[in-house]
């Protein structure tokens, strides 16, 4: 094959590619797709499906991981969608008592945005590494009208989690980590480093709470081993309430409790580790 025949095929291949690209926003819009823009964690992309009962949901994608979700009714805008979400807020509401609560990883903005409007004791500091995805969330996922209602309740910074963590004094009553790239968690959520860093920023009776996502057996759960054995040298009680219990090998948003103080046992949802 000639030189000249290679470049021939090769210019027809980039032709094609590139019609493909300009018509990849259509072409999903025509699915209810809209590719939004490139943000610093990869391609985002929002669209609308229907839940298990037939209500409109509103999904964030980021680099071809469902990030959040949201209502979008306006008699459901700020409520939960995500099981593991709901199941952070039943945490918080037993503390009774929990007053600030620093949230690292905003994506959709779906647990500062139902703190800030289920509750007037709270002041919820937000911190989001992508300023795009912040944008997207005003814009599609109704965090500007959190923002109306919250005031200077809602504190938003646009920083890395866990760099930003070290460089402040205050501490929370309540950690919650729910930062990721893709599907896998970002910061030291597994190593003895960020246990310390989370304990040194909480309460006395705080409390820690991160979403694990990983199954609860088999290789891929390693990460919530070492997690659990890493903040179990720094809290009194850490436990894990799995979305999946009765299915250990299913990937699952699991939740990662660690603290100080006492905790119901879940009605039999958690698996504790305590010293």
């Amino acid at each position: 094959m000639s030189v000249r025949l290679v470049l021939m095929i090769m210019a027809v291949i980039t032709i094609a590619e590139i019609a493909f690209y300009l018509a990849l926003p259509k072409l999903l819009s025509l699915r209810g797709v809209e590719v939004l823009r490139r943000s610093l964690m990869g391609m985002t992309m929002v669209f609308e499906t229907p839940d298990e009962d037939g209500t409109p949901v509103r999904l964030l994608n980021v680099d071809g991981t469902f990030q959040s979700a949201s209502y979008i009714s306006d008699e459901l805008w700020s409520e939960l969608v995500c099981a593991y979400h709901r199941t952070m807020v039943d945490v918080i509401d037993e503390m009774g008592d929990a007053r600030t609560v620093l949230v690292i990883g905003g994506g959709g903005y779906s647990l500062p945005k139902f703190l800030v409007t289920h509750t007037k004791r709270m002041r919820i500091c937000v911190v989001e590494i992508d300023p795009e995805i912040t944008d997207i969330a005003r814009e599609r996922f109704f965090l500007d009208r959190a923002e109306s209602l919250a005031g200077e309740r809602l504190e938003l910074v646009c920083a890395d989690g866990w760099k930003w963590l070290r460089e402040e004094g205050r501490t929370f009553d309540v950690i919650i980590n729910d930062a990721f790239k893709g599907s896998k968690p970002m910061g030291y959520l597994d190593t003895a480093e960020g246990a310390h860093l989370v304990a040194s920023h909480l309460t006395d009776r705080g409390v820690y709470l991160a979403n694990i996502r990983c199954p609860l057996e088999g290789r891929r759960a390693r990460v919530l081993e070492k997690t659990r054995a890493a903040f179990a040298a720094e809290f009194e009680d850490v436990r894990v309430i799995a979305e999946y219990g009765e299915a250990p090998r299913s990937l699952g948003n699991n939740v990662l409790v660690a603290t100080n103080r006492a905790l119901s046992d879940g009605g039999g949802r958690i698996t504790a580790d305590r010293a």
